[in-house]
């Protein structure tokens, strides 16, 4: 297969992106109105405007010890309160080539900054999926205010940018690699995603080539996620455990096709989750480039 040029892979994903809806009627929205949040046992962790630490971090256990005779059913998953979960992708200045809808996936860089800097001033502490899986299949406890921030598609400035701002708070993050851009221009390195995940972040599969779940066939599994998963489990020297659908986008069909090669859950975007496999369709919200810190907070609270 002939890969495509760096260019034109990044102007594939931004445009089919765009296709995506930001939110779900009655299950994201935006308001100049401040929402309450739902409260996610808030007795548990610290406070203030510091993240969990490495050790919290990394206390969650690993999904695969969990028994599968002591985890929830859908139901009870379902009835817990979400985790707020944002989704960035690329972290850079906008330039006169970028189109209007592009620029929702495209946050500046004051603007990301100054995102991070009201998450933390809100108290919230990020969580990794470890601990979301353990909480809603065990209802192990969280940190108060518990978010999860992740980072799509490998774009240099996820590592350049946003990995040292993340740093200053102690923040960890999600990254779910598109393995067929690691060493292409604007695209982060091999190396660059061991040291991500041995400096204490989650690294996830985000297939090959970006290529719609909802359309495999044949080899297409093997392509798009047996080889990627492969590629970054011997860059990681860990188990790969989580995956993240392109643009979004699922099906039913894809739920056994994941568990069969070892995923224990998958991320969509804003649409509502699967009722009886919600663990293959947590919901993630886009940052978008335009929100202030403000409309971030709002959408955070009122999406979840």
């Amino acid at each position: 297969m002939k890969l495509p040029s760096a260019s034109l892979l990044s102007a594939a994903l931004v445009l089919a992106a765009c296709d995506s809806k930001l939110a779900t009627t009655g299950e994201a929205a935006t308001s100049s109105t401040p929402a309450k949040a739902a409260v996610i046992d808030p007795a548990a962790g610290t406070s203030g405007t510091q993240a969990t630490s490495t050790d919290e971090a990394n206390a969650a256990p690993d999904p695969k010890t969990i028994p599968a005779g002591s985890t929830a059913n859908a139901a009870a998953i379902l009835a817990r309160p979400q985790v707020p979960i944002l989704c960035y992708h690329q972290i850079r200045d906008w330039t006169a080539r970028d189109s209007k809808g592009a620029k929702d996936y495209i946050v500046p860089v004051a603007q990301f900054r100054a995102h991070i800097k009201m998450l933390a001033d809100s108290g919230y502490h990020t969580v990794l999926p470890d601990q979301v899986y353990a909480y809603l299949t065990t209802g192990a406890k969280l940190p108060s205010k518990p978010i999860m921030l992740t980072f799509d598609d490998t774009d240099l400035d996820q590592f350049t940018i946003a990995r040292p701002e993340l740093d200053k708070y102690g923040y960890k993050a999600v990254y779910f690699v598109m393995t067929v851009s690691l060493g292409r221009p604007h695209y982060m390195t091999k190396a660059m995603v061991k040291q991500l995940s041995d400096e204490g972040n989650t690294i996830g599969s985000h297939t090959w080539d970006h290529h719609n779940v909802k359309k495999y066939q044949g080899k297409d599994w093997e392509t798009q996620i047996d080889k990627p998963t492969k590629t970054l489990e011997t860059i990681t020297g860990k188990k790969i455990n989580y995956f993240a659908y392109p643009f979004g986008l699922w099906n039913e069909q894809a739920f056994p096709e994941l568990k069969k090669r070892g995923f224990v859950a998958a991320f969509s975007l804003a649409e509502k989750r699967d009722q009886n496999d919600p663990l293959f369709t947590i919901r993630r919200i886009i940052a978008s480039g335009y929100w202030k810190p403000r409309t971030l907070h709002n959408s955070i609270v009122q999406s979840f």
